[in-house]
């Protein structure tokens, strides 16, 4: 009963980072551990109990602001999918699961039959980006390209990151998690959960 008590202040301090500071879910666990003065070896709460404690936290402090910004971040994913649409776009992270905030970022996964054809696609159309490796769902090394594009809703520069995949790795990019939630929608489905905040 103690460990599940510090895991929930854990993943409340951690809440708090991800949407008053903007800071991904990791860094933020590790941030709290540090907040609470606790020791470096300290469990961690899982990414749920954490994705749990944001949603509790918007309700209680953002939920004035952030259906808008959520609205405007999944309107400029949104564009940037159909703009990259010959590269399957699906649109992951925060601005899916729906607990995003102006300060949040957009993850786009691209999945293409040559790997190096998005940054080409990028470069045709005098789109400068920062390249970079991160981990990708499966734990492989993935290809980021990372640009910031205005979004003129919340008038700020929202870091958009197209996350290059495999093609063959979409058949198991939309694999259900935990709680039997898709972990990713292409602009499709978007399209229809925008419809949907419409209604």
């Amino acid at each position: 009963m103690q460990q599940d008590s510090f895991l929930d202040e854990i993943a409340h301090s951690a809440a708090r980072l991800v949407v008053e500071e903007g800071l991904d879910w990791g860094a933020a666990k590790r941030r709290a551990l540090r907040d609470l003065g606790l020791p470096v070896r300290t469990a961690l709460p899982d990414n749920e109990r954490v994705e749990d404690a944001v949603r509790e936290y918007i309700s209680l402090f953002c939920a004035d602001t952030q259906p808008a910004e959520l609205r405007a971040l999944r309107c400029l994913a949104l564009e940037w999918m159909e703009r990259m649409a010959e590269f399957r776009p699906h649109l992951g992270g925060a601005v899916w699961r729906g607990t995003a905030t102006r300060l949040s970022d957009v993850y786009l996964q691209l999945f293409c039959d040559d790997c190096k054809s998005a940054e080409i696609a990028l470069i045709n159309h005098h789109v400068e980006y920062d390249p970079s490796t991160v981990t990708g769902f499966h734990g492989e090394p993935v290809e980021a390209l990372s640009l910031g594009v205005m979004c003129r809703e919340l008038d700020v520069v929202v870091g958009v990151h197209l996350l290059v995949h495999d093609l063959d790795d979409l058949r198991g990019a939309l694999k259900p998690d935990t709680r039997g939630r898709s972990p990713r929608g292409d602009a499709a489905a978007l399209r229809l959960l925008l419809q949907d905040k419409q209604a």
